[in-house]
């Protein structure tokens, strides 16, 4: 109850003249409820098991994502047909090669080498890519609408097919294939720890509610970054990049400490499960507002976010082919994202 009314009165005092005061306050307030996120969602796993715990935080986070897409474009101000293209482009990119890259370099200095199920990891990023593409890249080139636009057909077709592919890789996941995406070191987790059916139910509220506050925080800090930015005369994207780092640090702190503890394929499943629920989730609920208010949306990605894209899948495919990583696959995931922040603040 506290940290909601900090974070309320950190929201609306950020907004107005003398919101250079809450600012420190509220940054502090963001990363004590980041780690409580954390601390929720491991509680939490540990009921569920894996992978139905990364499922639950990827998709709560996503949730919470869509939801602060929608209202940035309903927004008069902030109002811009490219905001849900370039935050969930920005998700995407820091999942697969900040997230990733950091879970493998560390891993690796602490491990040298470290294994995973390469069937569930490559199946995610089989899902990954193909959402990717069809919501990111293919809008560049069809000739229905001028633009990197969708038609309303297309927009609703791609809007079941992206669900439909979800649903299946969470079908997969979590029933038919689960073994697949199991940690091979913990598959003999010892179970005595599990909390009771009770004290799951008051974890999963608080871990709700710490995502939610997470997510206003970010929110609420977004005006006096873009001051920052603009004032160190950066590109006004890296504002997105900025929140989209915020609002996926529960999951980033999760696979870190799973990869450090030498579960790579938790941090795998966190990383890819979050990446393809940001894609498959938040773009088809973005869509039907779309359509709903008669908003469009921009879809399609500039040509040097298509290559860092089109680089990233490549990457990753090799990366996740073998069912071995080191240091060596971290630092080219690395690299990527430098490459990404460096255009995100000076296209």
């Amino acid at each position: 109850m506290a940290a909601a009314l900090l974070a309320a009165a950190a929201h609306f005092h950020l907004i107005g003249e003398s919101g250079f005061y809450f600012i420190l306050p509220a940054a502090v307030l963001l990363i004590a409820t980041v780690f409580s996120s954390v601390h929720f969602a491991e509680i939490l796993s540990l009921r569920l098991g894996q992978p139905f715990g990364s499922v639950v935080l990827a998709v709560a986070v996503t949730v919470i994502e869509a939801s602060l897409i929608i209202s940035m474009m309903l927004s008069p101000s902030e109002g811009d047909s490219t905001v849900a293209r370039d935050t969930v482009f920005a998700t995407v990119i820091t999942v697969l090669n900040g997230v990733v890259g950091l879970c493998l370099l560390i891993g690796g200095l602490r491990h040298h080498e470290q294994s995973f199920q390469s069937q569930g990891a490559v199946a995610a990023f089989s899902v990954v890519g193909t959402l990717a593409t069809l919501t990111l890249i293919l809008p560049d080139f069809t000739l229905a609408v001028k633009g990197p636009y969708y038609s309303t057909v297309q927009l609703a077709f791609v809007t079941v097919v992206s669900l439909v592919l979800y649903g299946v890789f969470l079908f997969v996941q979590t029933v038919r294939h689960r073994g697949d995406f199991v940690d091979i070191a913990v598959v003999d987790e010892v179970m005595h720890s599990r909390p009771t059916g009770r004290q799951t139910a008051a974890v999963g509220i608080m871990l709700a509610l710490s995502l939610l506050m997470v997510i206003v925080l970010a929110e609420a800090l977004a005006h006096p970054l873009e001051q920052g930015v603009r004032g160190l005369g950066l590109a006004e994207a890296f504002v997105g990049l900025i929140i989209a780092v915020l609002v996926l640090l529960p999951e980033g702190v999760t696979a870190l400490r799973a990869a450090a503890s030498n579960r790579l394929q938790t941090s795998l499943n966190v990383a890819t499960g979050s990446a393809i629920a940001s894609v498959g989730l938040s773009i088809p609920t973005i869509a039907v507002m779309s359509m709903f208010l008669g908003k469009p949306i921009t879809l399609g990605l500039e040509p040097e976010h298509i290559v860092l894209l089109v680089l990233t899948l490549f990457v990753g495919t090799l990366t996740l082919a073998t069912g071995r990583t080191t240091i060596m696959q971290g630092a080219v995931h690395l690299v990527i994202f430098a490459c990404f922040v460096l255009l995100a603040a000076v296209p």
